[in-house]
Formats: C-alpha cells, sequence, structure tokens
C-alpha cells in the first residue's frame, strides 16, 4: 500500500511538470505575440525621424528689380534663390542678348559678367529657366515654372554720344579722356576729359558748340554718322543710334571720310558761298538766295537729302506753280530750301524763292562737299 501511493504522488508530480511546462511555452508564445505587436507600433526611437524632404528651390530676389526704369549702363545683374544650386545648373538668359556670361559667385547666387555694356534706352527682359530643364539645386530641385522681369535701361547721355562721335571723327572737335580707361560695361558712361576744336574755325560756327547739350553741331554730326551706318538720317540720338556708335567705337571704325566741311552761305552784297574743308576755304562762288517775298531762313542746318539732279516744284509769290525739271547738284538743307546749280543773267544778289541758286558748273565743284549732315550757315 506504502509504495501506491508513492507512485500516485509521482505521477502527479509529473502531470504538474507536464502543466507547468505548458504554461511556461504558451506564456512565452503569448509573451511573444505581443512582444510582435508592440514592435510594429512601438515609435522609433529618439533621434532617427524620418529624413525631410529638400527645401524647395525659388528666386528669393533678383537685381534690377523688376520693373525698374533708368537703369545704369554698367549696373549689376544678379538672381539670387533659396537654395544653394548645383554647379552644372541651367543659368538665365536677357533678351536682346548682351555680351557676357553667368557665373556663380555664391551657393545661392548667379550673377552676370557683362563684356559690353547694356543697350542703352533698351527694354531688356531677364529668363530664369524653370521645370525640368531649367535652374536646379544641389539635392536635385527645380524651380517649378520659368520666370521673367523686365528692366529698362537709361538713355545714353548727349554728353557720351558727343564723346564716341569726336573719337569716331565726325565732330570737328577732338576728345581727349584724363580720366581712367572704361571698362568694357562702362563703355556708354561718359569718361572725364576734354573737348578742343580740331581746326581754326569761325564764330558763327564755334559759337553753335555746347558739350553735353543738344546743339546743330551734334545734330549734322549724328546725321552723318547714320548715313554711314545705312540709319535713317533724322539727326536724333536714339537706341539704335547709341548701340552703332557703341559698336563703331568698339571696332574702332573711324570716319571714312576725315575731313570737315562746312557751308558758309552770305547774304552781304554781292551774295557768295565759301566752302570750308578742315579749317579753311577751299573754294568760293557767286550766289544768288531768296528774294524778299520768299527769304532764306537764316541759321545753321545739316543736309538732309542729296540729288544730281531732279525736278523742283512749289508756288511762286503770286499763287501761280512752278515746275522746274533737271535743276542740278542739290543739296536739301531746310525745308525746301536748297543748294543748287541754276541758269541765271548774274549772281551775286536775291533773285531765288528760298533756295541757295549758284551757276550750274560751280555747283557741281559744291556738291561733293554737302554729304548729308554737312552743315549750312546762311548769315
Amino acid at each position: 500500500m506504502p509504495e501506491a501511493a508513492d507512485e500516485r504522488s509521482t505521477s502527479d508530480a509529473r502531470h504538474w511538470w507536464v502543466i507547468a511546462g505548458i504554461g511556461v511555452v504558451v506564456c512565452a508564445l503569448a509573451a511573444g505575440g505581443i512582444a510582435v505587436v508592440a514592435t510594429r507600433v512601438r515609435p522609433s526611437p529618439a533621434g532617427a525621424a524620418a529624413p525631410k524632404p529638400p527645401t524647395p528651390l525659388a528666386v528669393a530676389s533678383s537685381s534690377p528689380a523688376p520693373g525698374a526704369g533708368a537703369v545704369a549702363g554698367d549696373a549689376s545683374l544678379s538672381v539670387t534663390f533659396t537654395v544653394a544650386l548645383a554647379p552644372d545648373t541651367p543659368v538665365p538668359t536677357l533678351s536682346p542678348a548682351v555680351p557676357g556670361s553667368w557665373v556663380q559667385t555664391s551657393p545661392t547666387t548667379l550673377a552676370f559678367d557683362a563684356q559690353g555694356p547694356l543697350p542703352p534706352g533698351a527694354t531688356l527682359s531677364m529668363t530664369v529657366p524653370g521645370g525640368a530643364g531649367g535652374v536646379k539645386g544641389t539635392q536635385g530641385q527645380v524651380l517649378a515654372q520659368p520666370l521673367t522681369t523686365q528692366f529698362t535701361v537709361a538713355p545714353m547721355g548727349m554728353l557720351r554720344v558727343q564723346q564716341l562721335l569726336a573719337e569716331l571723327g565726325y565732330l570737328p572737335l577732338s576728345f581727349t579722356a584724363t580720366g581712367p580707361a572704361p571698362t568694357p560695361d562702362e563703355a556708354a558712361s561718359p569718361e572725364v576729359g576734354s573737348f578742343a576744336w580740331r581746326y581754326a574755325m569761325p564764330a558763327a560756327l564755334t559759337s553753335l558748340w555746347s558739350p553735353g547739350v543738344g546743339n546743330v553741331v551734334t545734330r549734322g554730326a549724328i546725321m552723318a554718322f547714320e548715313s554711314q551706318e545705312h540709319l535713317t538720317t533724322d539727326g536724333i540720338a536714339g537706341p539704335k543710334v547709341w548701340t552703332a556708335l557703341l559698336s563703331a567705337s568698339a571696332a574702332g571704325q573711324d570716319d571714312s571720310d576725315p575731313n570737315y566741311d562746312w557751308v558758309d552761305v552770305s547774304e552781304s552784297l554781292p551774295e557768295h558761298v565759301d566752302v570750308w574743308r578742315n579749317g579753311q576755304v577751299v573754294y568760293s562762288t557767286l550766289a544768288n538766295t531768296g528774294i524778299g517775298a520768299a527769304p532764306t531762313a537764316q541759321g545753321t542746318f545739316p543736309v538732309y537729302a542729296r540729288y544730281l539732279t531732279t525736278t523742283m516744284t512749289g508756288h511762286n509769290p503770286d499763287g501761280s506753280r512752278y515746275s522746274d525739271p533737271g535743276v542740278p547738284w542739290v543739296s536739301y538743307f531746310n525745308g525746301g530750301d536748297a543748294l543748287h546749280g541754276f541758269i541765271r543773267g548774274g549772281y551775286g544778289w536775291p533773285q531765288s524763292l528760298g533756295c541757295v541758286e549758284m551757276p550750274p558748273s560751280h555747283a557741281e565743284v559744291v556738291y561733293p562737299y554737302t554729304p548729308i549732315g554737312t552743315l549750312v550757315t546762311v548769315q
């Protein structure tokens, strides 16, 4: 009997061990399951946050400011972005094109290194490329859309126009610069220096000149330059003239005719014409100016049109019309007033209807001295 009791006790003990083992396994599985679940929902440890997306690429500022006016010809152009740019990023463009190139002057800034002045008086468009082929940042960002701004360059001042005309040989004056040599982008800005007459000329001409101020001497020189450059000969220094002057200066293109001619018409009896070249009278002839009912206007005017021969029409003082075909060697200088040849019984007193008439053979000699822009003074 005692032995039976011992066997039962041993059996019970084994059962308890089995149950206990199962319980441990179940608990372990349960614990494992809980651990799995906990692992899936547990937040990341501190300092291991998900990486932030790169900062968007945008234009922070540009210079000149959008819509700016009277921008200096040597002004700095730049665009600054919100993030650092990739070394191979595409760069902005200028329209109309300006000599120079874009360089990266800081991680976020592109600046234009000009090799010439901004075109005076022009409205420039500065376009920053966007999209897939546009400006890009170091982290692959791109500018969402292209951005275009405009600004207007200041006109070229009259003083600089005169300096360039003198440099190129179109004025009867020379210009000597006394300051430092300008950089290429300063070519449209006035230099420090002084003018001097190249020739000894009468006060009737020299009194008309003034530096930095528009005057008929400058206008005639502009017209001569326009004629040589195949521009409209209106004597007005506008954007086309400014651009052509700068281009001619950069290329060292002097006036193809280095001589300076001036025609002086005297209404003192006997009336006559003196042709001046480079400070000397090279030809003189008797002439006829306008009668009292149709006088020749006094003053100084540039030649604006020329004809080897033409038909002149108009009205006589009594209202009747006239038509004179075959008038030779014609140089118009003021409205309908012109230097030309005309057959008369004599010369030296008022006989015309406003023109300056000369014997045809004499007018033929004068004609080559009167290209477009030549000044004619009637006094």
